[in-house]
């Protein structure tokens, strides 16, 4: 299993929860704040199957540019994804 931690910039989160929730994907949402430009965040936990990252990577990325007014040479980027391995998961 993987853990994948997203930072989002609130302009595109609730976008990427619809999407990944449509997919079954589960999602736990925190709050956050940016450090440099002390913007709104949250950052999103999803905990998956090896199989399934790159399909939450790719919905994450679609939403990402969808932002409107993307830029390609935009100096702030819409997400930051850290996926690491999870040894062990329980919900109870």
């Amino acid at each position: 299993m993987k853990l994948i931690i997203a930072i989002l910039q609130d302009t595109i989160l609730q976008e990427a929860v619809r999407r990944l929730s449509t997919q079954k994907y589960p999602v736990t949402k925190l709050s956050s704040t940016g450090g440099f430009l002390k913007s709104g965040n949250t950052t999103l936990l999803i905990g998956v199957q090896d199989e399934v990252v790159s399909n939450v990577l790719e919905i994450l990325k679609e939403v990402s540019m969808e932002k409107e007014g993307y830029e390609r040479d935009a100096k702030v980027a819409m997400a930051n994804i850290f996926v690491l391995d999870m040894e062990q998961y329980r919900k109870m």
